[in-house]
């Protein structure tokens, strides 16, 4: 459960920049053990197609390590918008697209020397910078996306397909191959991972990184953004400074 840690880490970091006490939460989780021990006053749904949370009345939701499996991430977040009073606050804490690059080059690259092709072995996830607009799709306002890499290490590449079955993040794709995998697959992943990512004779690398996107549910008392054209200081007398036109030359007579 440490990626568990590491979000709820960050979500708690986050919620003290806020700044504000939040009365009626709710979580979205596939592991709703955790997360309500760590929030005892939250409503704890499971993260179904269908979000069981009633609409309007949570002034905070958390959306706890799933949206990286969601058949329809935009779809999550949409309910978690209407289930948010207004000013209500969306955080999301999930997986992204860098997580596991070592073992996914690993795999690509066995199964392409053992069998000439590639099988959908390791779920894709989003990048960061496509993700922040699902949060302007789903009708969050002030949206907010950033992402932090953690690298870990382990006993051997096979020790990280250990703990990712036992974390629940093995491969759950509707399209994933349904026959055995090409003989000795597994054996040439782990000689190629351990031969590119190896830390030293007895560990190796893997990186995980988590997303966090954070919105408000729209409402007529937040900040709104002044039109183009409406501002009433030149930013060069603001900052004591000569505004140069467009043809000028700098004063150096370096053209870069």
């Amino acid at each position: 459960m440490f990626l568990h840690d590491e979000a709820l880490f960050e979500v708690q970091e986050r919620l003290i920049d806020v700044n504000r006490s939040f009365t009626s939460p709710a979580i979205v989780t596939g592991h709703p053990e955790y997360w309500a021990q760590a929030f005892p006053n939250a409503v704890v749904v499971p993260d179904d197609d269908v979000v069981a949370l009633e609409v309007g009345a949570h002034d905070l939701v958390i959306h706890a390590m799933g949206l990286h499996w969601a058949n329809d991430p935009v779809g999550q977040l949409v309910q978690c918008r209407r289930a948010l009073k207004p000013d209500g606050l969306f955080i999301g804490a999930f997986l992204g697209g860098q997580t596991l690059v070592e073992l996914r080059a690993a795999l690509s690259e066995a199964e392409a020397a053992l069998s000439g092709g590639l099988a959908p072995r390791v779920a894709p996830m989003g990048e960061i910078r496509d993700l922040g607009g699902l949060l302007q799709r789903a009708g969050l306002a002030l949206p907010v996306a950033d992402s932090s890499k953690r690298s870990v290490s382990y006993g051997s590449p096979m020790a990280l397909l250990r703990d990712l079955r036992a974390m629940g993040e093995g491969n759950a794709l509707m399209d994933r191959q349904k026959t055995p995998p090409p003989r000795d697959l597994f054996t040439q992943m782990a000689r190629i991972y351990s031969e590119h990512y190896a830390l030293d004779a007895d560990r190796v690398t893997a990186t995980f990184e988590m997303i966090f996107l954070t919105g408000w549910a729209p409402s007529e008392s937040q900040q709104k953004p002044l039109q183009p054209g409406s501002a009433s200081t030149r930013l060069a007398d603001f900052l004591n400074t000569t505004e140069l036109g467009q043809d000028a030359k700098p004063v150096n007579g370096d053209d870069k």
